[in-house]
């Protein structure tokens, strides 16, 4: 319920703050005296768009604000998904600076719009008479049969379903598009695992048989070198084995006059022991040094393999090839798993399907049952509104079982006819803007009695009605503010003095500036006002006493 509406530099008002009560508050005056300038303000508060055109003084920002009880409203969810303090009493205020930009609160926590907005939903319903084409939504036509069903737990636990059908399927989709991809590289890719499987390829294999094919390339010249150096060190006619010999000899003659030279042949004996061992392991390896073409062509083979391998997958080790092996093996692994993730999911989805089915064709049902009650009522309501031969006719088409919906298996259609005779048809192709009007109040003082709507503002609603059917409708206004808050802003003196509370909005003008203000009125106030309504400017005794029999004075 809205307590009270603040306004601050928003067009042309420069100050204004309304307390609002239970019951049916009514909002009257002149034409152009700014009634939709306040619905405008109240629609800020509820997360519409502004921008700084609305500031009636450019240089301060404007500001607006709506205090709400909430304490009935089961809103404690959206506070803590939003992570917002929850108060039974909650405020709601924009701000907008010159430049145009704009500031949301909820009890003073900054949010965005949207936060804002689907909180205002659950706050006000606006209803203007520019808007009586939301009948023809159907959406807003399959809210109101689930309204009169009265199966909002059933319809949760379809949406919940909902999202799960629609994300399994979507990832089971994804996954077969992933599957089909993969088979087409299934083949490439077996080929590619297969021609390095059989390649047999092992760490460190490509040094080793680089080393040894340098080996055995150059085994001639090694072994021809090594024949030389054996014959320089040992063999040859002057060779240096025994020319140590000599010198060891020579010294050796003199270390009985200088002992001192002892040592000089003691490594000489050492050089000439370390010089013969170091000849016979040349010897050895020559000996051991074999010629073999065979084995180095074998090689080559094999480095051949692994070069190409190498080049046609662009990496430059063996280690690099065998990573390359195990990645593709693990992908044709996956792509064994994909099949039996989606025979997973698919059982999933059935079951989802089952439920889901089941669900939709029991709201399905309920949906069956309520619309004969719905069309009774709203024929009642209308009779009532001086449209005794108008027929609401809702139109059930079931779609195909498995083609769900958000909201089901049904597509319902609001079908009217306003006189006998006249074939039904869809809203916006037959009904005026009157007969839209008294069809939307109808469905609204329906809906109402079934739901807990929140605070409801109707807009001239009464547009293309007079008489004795603008004072029936007002007797509805009546019926709706008995358990919900109304606030109806009205150019008929029959629906004004329907109202518990009456404002009137006026316009007054200074000099170059123009402003817009609202009165309270009391009981004589509100007389002189009914009774403009009834006359215009020019007050008779005939419009006041008219005015106080309306009012039931």
């Amino acid at each position: 319920m809205l307590h009270r509406l603040t306004v601050h530099n928003y067009v042309l008002i420069d100050e204004l703050d309304i307390d609002f009560s239970k019951g049916l508050t009514i909002v009257t005056g002149e034409t152009g005296a700014g009634k939709s300038i306040l619905l405008g303000a109240l629609a800020l508060i509820l997360g519409e768009r502004a921008d700084s055109g609305v500031l009636l003084n450019k240089q301060k920002k404007c500001i607006i604000e709506g205090v709400f009880d909430i304490s009935n409203y089961n809103l404690n969810s959206f506070f803590e998904s939003n992570e917002l303090d929850f108060a039974d009493e909650t405020v709601l205020r924009r701000e907008i600076n010159a430049e145009g930009k704009s500031r949301a609160f909820i009890n003073d926590t900054p949010v965005n719009l949207s936060q804002l907005k689907q909180l205002g939903a659950s706050l006000v319903d606006i209803h203007s008479q520019h808007e009586t084409l939301t009948l023809s939504n159907s959406t807003f036509q399959l809210g109101v049969v689930d309204a009169f069903a009265k199966h909002e737990n059933l319809l949760t636990k379809y949406h919940t379903l909902y999202v799960s059908y629609s994300n399994l399927k979507k990832e089971l989709d994804d996954l077969k598009e992933k599957e089909k991809q993969s088979k087409l590289d299934l083949d490439y890719l077996q080929f590619q695992f297969n021609e390095l499987d059989e390649a047999k390829l092992e760490a460190n294999e490509q040094q080793k048989l680089e080393t040894e094919l340098s080996l055995l390339t150059h085994a001639e010249e090694i072994q021809t070198t090594l024949a030389a150096a054996t014959t320089a060190l040992t063999e040859g006619e002057i060779n240096l084995v025994d020319q140590l010999a000599s010198v060891l000899n020579l010294i050796s003659h003199l270390t009985k006059y200088d002992v001192k030279l002892e040592y000089l042949s003691q490594r000489l004996k050492s050089s000439v022991v370390e010089i013969k061992d170091i000849a016979d392991e040349i010897a050895l390896a020559e000996q051991k040094l074999e010629l073999n073409p065979q084995r180095a062509e074998i090689i080559n083979e094999r480095l051949n393999v692994i070069y190409r391998l190498q080049q046609k997958h662009h990496v430059n080790s063996v280690e690099e090839l065998i990573a390359l092996q195990n990645e593709i093996e693990i992908k044709l692994q996956g792509i064994g798993s994909l099949e039996d993730k989606i025979v997973q999911l698919e059982k999933e989805l059935s079951n989802i399907i089952l439920q889901l089915r089941k669900t939709a064709e029991t709201i399905s049902a309920n949906r069956t049952k309520a619309i004969p009650k719905i069309e009774s009522s709203i024929k009642e309501m209308l009779t009532n509104l001086a449209m005794p031969n108008a027929v609401l006719k809702i139109q059930q088409d079931i779609a195909d079982k498995e083609n769900f919906g958000t909201n089901g298996i049904d597509k319902i259609i609001f079908l009217f006819s306003a006189n006998k005779g006249v074939t039904y048809k869809e809203l916006n192709k037959v009904a005026s803007g009157g007969e839209l009007s008294r069809l939307m109040l109808s469905i609204k003082s329906l809906i109402a009695q079934l739901t807990s709507l929140p605070t409801i503002v109707l807009d001239e609603i009464d547009t293309g009605i007079s008489g004795e059917t603008a004072s029936k409708m007002g007797v509805m206004m009546q019926r709706i503010s008995e358990k919900h808050q109304v606030i109806a802003i009205t150019h008929l003196p029959q629906i004004a003095s329907k109202g518990d509370v009456h404002y009137v909005v006026y316009k007054e003008e200074s000099g170059k500036t123009v402003r817009t203000g609202i009165n309270k009125l009391n009981k004589n106030e509100r007389v002189k006002e009914i009774a403009r309504m009834l006359s215009g400017e020019k007050l008779t005794d005939a419009a006041m006493e008219n005015a106080k029999e309306l009012l039931s004075f």
